[in-house]
């Protein structure tokens, strides 16, 4: 009997095998991991989201319809193309959608991993590694981004396929181009505000000042509401650093084939993908850094 108990206990060769297994998954799949718990995490305030997504473009569009948007009753000219006022806004308030979640998501539940909750350090003394763990984060985030613009483009699309009175995509063959183009954006602006986030130590109200003095001027002065071009040059400089001018010009291109030339449309995808790289760069070292101490 002793004999048989004997074999059937693992040997420490075994043991070590099967752990090395186990290990091998995290290893792998380990930023899906984190992703899974930063979508889980959504939870707890998921009405938000889903109001948020829903509200917001009811409450922009049907407010700039029913009053901006009648007042201003000359077409935009953008670049040659005449459009209604409410065609050229709607893409660039998709993109604003991308970019209000990214300085939600990529900001205090940043500062929570690290120093609030500190469920990063219990990630990473697991088998996952530090720069998993900040895939997770810009994955969960790129998650929720992409629930709000597609809620966004779903809505302006409705608009005009129900015939409400305002064909707000009038390319719906090329118009869901505006979907990508919100969420690299938003990456382009989250990406690198990740890493500000785990560079900091306190919160001492830099969120608070990243919202007034960068999310809002951009919000006004990168060609949301009016053709950038018809801004004080000493103002249009904002547009051309902000990710929502460069984002929203590659959903008009979509939406109602805004006259972008060949070579800015690769500029505009050009600097999103560098400063996203360049965010998530700096964000990954910023992660190995605070995650070793």
């Amino acid at each position: 009997m002793s004999e048989t108990t004997q074999a059937a206990q693992p040997t420490l060769d075994q043991l070590r095998a099967e752990a090395m297994e186990w290990g091998r998954r995290p290893r792998r799949f380990g930023s899906w991991y984190v992703t899974e718990h930063m979508v889980r995490a959504m939870r707890a305030y998921g009405w938000t989201i889903v109001v948020g997504a829903l509200g917001q473009p009811v409450l922009y569009l049907l407010g700039l319809a029913a009053g901006l948007a009648a007042l201003i009753q000359t077409p935009i000219d953008d670049r040659g193309v005449q459009v209604d006022y409410l065609v050229f806004v709607a893409p660039a308030l998709l993109v604003t959608a991308a970019i209000s979640v990214a300085s939600e998501e990529m900001t205090y539940p940043v500062m929570a991993g690290f120093k609030w909750r500190r469920y990063f350090f219990g990630f990473n003394a697991s088998a996952l590694s530090s720069p998993q763990i900040a895939n997770g984060v810009i994955i969960g985030a790129a998650a929720r981004m992409t629930f709000a613009v597609a809620a966004y483009y779903l809505f302006i699309w409705l608009l005009g396929a129900l015939g409400i009175g305002w064909t707000t995509v009038p390319n719906p063959e090329t118009g869901w181009i505006a979907i990508p183009a919100g969420i690299l954006a938003g990456l382009a602006f989250g990406i690198p505000l990740m890493a500000y986030a785990g560079w900091i130590e306190d919160d001492k109200g830099q969120f608070a000042l990243v919202q007034r003095f960068i999310f809002m001027p951009m919000f006004l002065f990168s060609g949301t509401f009016y053709p950038l071009d018809t801004l004080p040059v000493w103002l249009q400089w904002i547009g051309w650093i902000s990710p929502l001018w460069h984002g929203a010009e590659l959903g008009r291109l979509g939406t109602y084939g805004a006259a972008v030339p060949p070579l800015m449309i690769v500029v505009h995808l050009a600097y999103l993908v560098v400063l996203a790289g360049v965010g998530y760069l700096w964000g990954r070292k910023v992660f190995i850094e605070r995650l070793a101490k």
